[in-house]
């Protein structure tokens, strides 16, 4: 009771980092029982912390003991398995070499240790409470479509496009594929070479990095059984019924700016990211491939409308994007895991 008090006096401090390709995004929200209190974005021309980026989160973080910090995990090697069981894993994927989480008790995320151990380092001067996947910012961000028929769902970054196929929740399928190397995830996980192995704690969908202890890595290599499942998250919302496809395509079209030559260039990389993720799907026989018709977006830098464009006349999908604040989404991760 009295901690509840205590707590009470303070405003909780929200601090979500996202690495673009060259830049690091910082968004701070402090929050008290009444919402939001104070908002903040910064850009920082960096990829790991300086002098400027430290100062900036030590001057909100010094103002209240309870503050959270939370990062997008950007590593190269990761993705998503259609199981929580730890029997079939090993069918779609050699997860010798990385740290993976059951989430909802349905399908399964994973990163390479040794690229945790390296967020674990970057942000060692203020330290790191969450590491959330963007295979679990892409479920959140479209809860209120994954619990309807089979659709392909994207979360498009500057470097990196993640992709997975839902049906009525049940993931089918998960890729994360990197824009500048275009190399599969799972080739390079097979052939990479562990230095430093860990011992990570998982907090429901995110990675808890601060017990992270290298000395105990050879214990956290035998055995993954300790891994809990996550427990289930709130019924989800039916999405409503004031906003129909038509309006979504509508949006969709109205909101995408025309291309320079950039643009054009980086947009068909992506699609062709897509086409070939898409063709993974179908082609391989680990997973349950069913034909694609629609693709929800989560559009994080303003991609042009090349992207659409190539998505719908060359492989004939339905495309649907929404705008997403990719900071202020990891923000919602957080409080979810707080349970605010």
């Amino acid at each position: 009771m009295l901690e509840k008090v205590f707590e009470s006096l303070y405003y909780k401090v929200f601090v979500n980092i996202v690495q673009k390709r060259a830049s690091t995004l910082v968004y701070v929200e402090l929050y008290s029982k009444k919402g939001i209190v104070q908002n903040v974005l910064e850009e920082f021309d960096t990829l790991t912390p300086n002098d400027k980026m430290i100062e900036f989160i030590e001057s909100f973080i010094k103002e209240s003991p309870y503050y959270y910090i939370a990062v997008l995990d950007m590593s190269h090697v990761q993705g998503a398995l259609p199981t929580c069981d730890k029997k079939q894993l090993p069918y779609y994927e050699d997860l010798s070499a990385a740290e993976s989480k059951c989430y909802n008790k349905k399908w399964t995320y994973y990163t390479l240790k040794a690229e945790l151990y390296e967020i674990e380092k970057t942000y060692k001067s203020f330290g790191v409470d969450f590491v959330f996947s963007p295979f679990v910012l892409l479920a959140n961000f479209f809860k209120d479509k994954i619990t309807q028929k089979l659709a392909l769902y994207a979360l498009v970054q500057d470097s990196f496009v993640s992709i997975a196929v839902f049906e009525e929740s049940k993931l089918l399928f998960g890729e994360h594929l990197d824009l500048q190397t275009s190399e599969d995830a799972e080739d390079i996980l097979l052939s990479e070479d562990i230095d430093e192995d860990l011992d990570i704690d998982f907090e429901d969908d995110g990675i808890d990095l601060e017990n992270l202890d290298v000395e105990e890595a050879n214990e956290s290599l035998e055995d993954f059984g300790d891994i809990e499942d996550l427990d289930s998250l709130e019924d989800i919302d039916e999405f409503s019924e004031n906003k129909d496809i038509e309006e979504e395509l509508l949006e969709s079209d109205t909101s995408l700016e025309e291309s320079n030559e950039g643009e054009f260039n980086e947009d068909y990389q992506r699609f062709s990211l897509i086409q070939t993720s898409i063709a993974h799907y179908y082609k391989d026989e680990r997973y349950e491939s069913k034909f694609i018709e629609n693709i929800y977006i989560a559009d994080t830098i303003g991609v042009s409308s090349d992207l659409k464009r190539y998505l719908e006349e060359e492989m004939f999908l339905n495309v649907y994007i929404r705008q997403t604040d990719i900071t202020a989404e990891v923000c919602e991760l957080t409080k979810e895991e707080l349970g605010i």
